[in-house]
């Protein structure tokens, strides 16, 4: 197995002197490839915080973040945007979708703003695993929560990164309709050898992953 993500020494403090809060307090972590990794904790225990560290999203106020070879954090933000569009997918609570665009051109949408040409074969192969080849010339307000989660897998997948994201994903659904993303997000991630890092406060949720890392006061408890 080779270690795709990996966090050293990382911290994240907000404020100063007594009012300081840290939501990250030196966490050292290795994600190996092909893994899916469930990360759970109270609210407020740091593990968003985590996860837009991981992604890129924030910067750590100590520790660096590894993406393969490259130090996310020593990127500049323009390279740190491209890098994270070409390797890393994110799939948020509540699922970000375009509402003007279509489903199929939400899918293609960030593989467009790199001005690539979107492999029509393999997204069509993810539209079918996740039953939305219907649903194509649908916009957003027009699907269930769950579907259109669909399309946000659908969307974080079709650019082929190395690590997808995941916050919340199933945060706005139904038990049996969370049951069956996070099938699908399993599934999606062995067809197409994906590494996922979700978090979730649902313990049976992270009872699905291959892996389950609990935080607290933002550092991790167990593992």
């Amino acid at each position: 197995m080779s270690t795709v993500l990996k966090a050293r020494g990382l911290k994240k403090y907000y404020g100063k002197g007594e009012a300081q809060v840290r939501a990250l307090d030196g966490v050292d972590l290795d994600i190996e490839k092909g893994e899916f990794t469930a990360i759970i904790g109270t609210s407020g225990s740091g593990k968003s915080t985590l996860l837009h560290m991981l992604g890129g999203l924030d910067t750590p106020t100590a520790g660096k973040i590894f993406v393969g070879n490259t130090e996310l954090s020593a990127l500049k933000s323009e390279e740190a945007a491209v890098f994270r569009r070409k390797q890393i997918g994110f799939i948020f609570q509540n699922y970000n979708l375009i509402p003007v665009l279509s489903v199929w051109e939400n899918i293609v949408f960030p593989i467009s703003l790199d001005r690539q040409k979107p492999d029509r074969r393999f997204i069509m192969e993810i539209v079918k695993l996740l039953g939305l080849e219907k649903k194509l010339d649908s916009l957003p307000n027009n699907l269930s929560g769950g579907q259109q989660q669909r399309v946000a897998i659908a969307r974080a997948l079709a650019g082929k990164p190395s690590i997808i994201l995941a916050d919340e994903p199933t945060g706005n659904l139904d038990s049996h309709t969370s049951d069956d993303v996070v099938g699908l997000l399993k599934m999606t991630a062995r067809e197409f050898h994906q590494t996922i890092v979700m978090i979730t406060h649902n313990p049976e949720i992270a009872q699905m992953a291959d892996r389950v890392i609990r935080i607290e006061d933002g550092r991790i408890a167990a593992d």
